[in-house]
């Protein structure tokens, strides 16, 4: 026999989850008032046939008026659970018996007495079957019954059961089973079988059951067979109902943490090549994240019962809720809601589960309030990694005396360099080519200087720095310039690389040309974030340049810490513009720099290598540049402090890139006023020609090589 026929209730007592209709009946038959039509309605399998039959049973038990039945005497022991039926107690399908000649029949046969009992009950299932004729017909027999007769009505549509019948019942309304309440059910019943059901299981039987205890129980029969000898486990269950397993879910919340794409879409590959359907697969998404958002406004949710989520998996989806804003779990929630309407009946389910996938990770594509609000939570979990970290470690008492090859060096001072001047107790050496670099001060400098009590001299160089002055100098100061223990890994590099990108442009655009197109993060171990590019000419370059310590101080100023890199080779890192061999061709962005640097020598990166524009050759004035616009001078912030200019010692090679150039524009034609000198920085390794020509210079620094030239108009 079936467990939902086996476990089925035979007193009041025994029916769970609706105890607002059964405390009452019991009242009405202990105190002998009982009305003589009932209207029970209500979600399928939730007792409404199960407390009819129990009402019968006590309306005829020999003990009446009782709340529950004896289940001793004759008419109880009929109406028992597997006993034979009483004659005086009639069930009636209106789904096959709902016309009016059944009606007229039920009519006539109701004058006459019961033959044993005290009452003739008829209970009338499914209700909202019968047709208007057929109620039309029983109308006066409900208004005025015989005194031996009464009626239960049932039905899971109470709104079709004409308003003249309704109006001479009392109604009373079931309701789905909780949750908890089905579970505890369960874990009794499970129990009372000797079957282990393991708790990651007992869930998914409740979810399926859909608060319908007699579904519920359809389900865990079905699971009960199926078992081995140590019970229900949660493969089985999450296999058998077609539930997505609790692991591919977790790949695919962290990947929409990490803004990985390529885990996200590869996680839909896995859910149909294994034949899961995409709705479901979206179905159980949404459940995720609605946990997620619980978690997310209620810290405490699983604590107070508003999850029912095992011990084991409390802690997994609590790291998955902090790991998202509060904005962005509620949008994510939304998304795929509206894209299982979309879902509903779709002749290419794959392709729109893509596309909410894709909305979900592209909050920047969201024009409303809740994209906006998405993308400042992003923005606020970014700066959430570097607050995190200590507090900056002191620096070295005694200053030592500035010159190339220092091991530490402290950044120029620029605009607020005062931030710098009073965070170290003492200055540190400038220099270049040092393993340490302190950023230079840029704006918003003030908040720092009050934390450090003596100016730092101005330097370049090493392979570690903080971050450098600039837009937003004074939360990177905030945030910690010292090393951090909990150091962000590839997934947080990677979703911030775009900012990352923006800050090293803000610094120099030859680095950010080359990384933008040829480098992609490889790999992050601790404070080493290793830097892939497309081949061994891209890399030389990039450690040839100085362009790591450009990339060093724009980590330090997006993430904060204390960061080192390595560039590899990775020929899979070319960008838009693809990769060349691993000889001289190196790749080419596909875009040129933008009009304000008029840079002769692509490799040497313009006008952008930092630092302020060169003066002309000696002992003349500068010419004038055809570009109106202003030079670009990152490095070197207008209004910063003669400390943090370059020395003149370090212009030593501009007479060999100026005559480097000449010879370019001689070549080309170009026009005598014409000097890209006035953008120069001469403090940029990149721009230390040692007079090669422009094609050596390409080729050296870039691992171009030269096919053709336009002349120069």
């Amino acid at each position: 026999m079936a467990l939902y026929r086996r476990y089925r209730p035979e007193t009041f007592a025994e029916v769970i989850g609706q105890s607002h209709v059964t405390e009452p009946l019991r009242h009405a038959l202990a105190n002998n008032r009982v009305n003589h039509a009932y209207l029970f309605s209500g979600p399928r399998g939730c007792g409404k046939t199960t407390s009819a039959r129990i009402l019968a049973r006590a309306l005829n038990c020999e003990q009446a008026p009782v709340a529950d039945p004896c289940g001793e005497c004759k008419s109880c022991r009929d109406l028992a659970r597997g006993g034979p039926g009483s004659i005086d107690v009639i069930e009636i399908d209106a789904a096959s018996h709902g016309g009016v000649d059944d009606a007229r029949d039920l009519r006539e046969r109701a004058f006459f007495s019961p033959v044993e009992s005290r009452y003739k009950v008829y209970i009338i299932d499914e209700a909202h079957m019968v047709s208007s004729q057929g109620f039309n017909a029983l109308l006066k027999l409900v208004e005025e019954p015989p005194p031996h007769l009464k009626f239960i009505f049932a039905t899971t549509e109470p709104e079709k059961v004409i308003g003249t019948i309704r109006s001479r019942t009392h109604h009373y309304p079931f309701r789905l089973v909780p949750p908890k309440v089905l579970s505890t059910y369960l874990e009794d019943l499970c129990r009372t079988e000797g079957v282990a059901l393991e708790p990651t299981a007992l869930p998914l039987v409740v979810r399926a059951g859909g608060g319908s205890v007699r579904d519920t129980l359809s389900v865990l029969d079905q699971l009960i067979s199926g078992a081995t000898d140590d019970g229900v486990s949660y493969a089985l269950a999450a296999g058998l109902l077609g539930y997505t397993p609790d692991s591919l879910l977790d790949e695919v919340i962290d990947a929409f943490a990490a803004g990985d794409g390529a885990a996200v879409f590869a996680a839909v590959d896995k859910v149909v090549e294994t034949g899961q359907d995409p709705r479901r697969f979206a179905e159980d998404l949404l459940q995720r994240l609605r946990d997620l958002v619980i978690v997310a406004h209620v810290p405490d949710a699983l604590a107070k019962g508003l999850l029912e989520i095992p011990g084991d998996r409390a802690e997994r989806v609590e790291n998955e809720a902090s790991r998202f804003g509060k904005a962005d779990l509620t949008r994510a929630a939304e998304v795929v809601s509206d894209g299982l309407t979309e879902l509903r009946g779709a002749t290419a389910p794959r392709l729109l589960l893509e596309l909410i996938c894709a909305r979900i990770l592209l909050p920047g594509s969201d024009a409303t309030p809740d994209g906006i609000q998405a993308r400042l939570d992003r923005i606020e979990r970014r700066l959430s990694i570097a607050e995190q970290a200590p507090p900056p470690a002191a620096a070295a008492p005694d200053p030592a005396p500035a010159g190339r090859g220092a091991s530490e060096v402290t950044p120029p001072a620029g605009r607020g360099g005062s931030e710098a001047s009073d965070r170290d107790p003492a200055p540190a050496p400038a220099g270049r080519g040092g393993s340490e670099v302190t950023p230079p001060a840029g704006r918003g400098g003030s908040e720092a200087s009050d934390r450090d009590p003596a100016p730092a001299p101005a330097g370049r160089g090493g392979s570690e720095a903080t971050p450098p002055a600039g837009r937003g100098a004074s939360e990177a100061s905030d945030r910690d310039p010292a090393p951090a223990a909990g150091t962000p890994g590839v997934a947080d590099v990677r979703r911030v690389w775009p900012d990352v990108l923006d800050a090293v442009r803000q610094q120099r655009r030859f680095t950010w040309v080359m990384l933008s197109q040829n480098a992609q993060v490889h790999s992050v171990e601790g404070s080493t974030v290793t830097v892939g590019l497309v081949n061994a000419g891209a890399r030389d370059s990039f450690a040839r340049s100085g362009s790591d310590k450009v990339l060093i101080a724009a980590l330090v100023e997006v993430l904060g810490g204390t960061w080192k890199v390595e560039a590899i080779v990775d020929p899979s890192a070319a960008g838009g513009s693809g990769s060349g061999g691993s000889g001289s061709r190196g790749a080419q962005p596909t875009s040129p720099p933008e009009p304000e640097r008029p840079a002769a020598n692509p490799g040497a990166g313009g006008a952008a290598a930092g630092g302020p524009a060169s003066a002309a050759p000696a002992g003349g004035p500068p010419p004038e540049s055809p570009d109106p616009s202003p030079p670009f001078e990152p490095d070197v912030p207008a209004g910063a402090s003669d400390a943090a200019r370059p020395p003149s010692s370090a212009r030593a090679s501009a007479d060999a890139i100026a005559a480097a150039r000449a010879s370019i524009r001689a070549e080309r034609g170009a026009d005598a006023a014409y000097d890209p000198d006035s953008h120069a920085d001469a403090d940029d390794p990149a721009m230390d020609s040692d007079g090669l020509s422009h094609e050596e210079l390409l080729s050296r620094t870039l691992g171009a090589q030269v096919i053709g030239e336009v002349p120069h108009e």
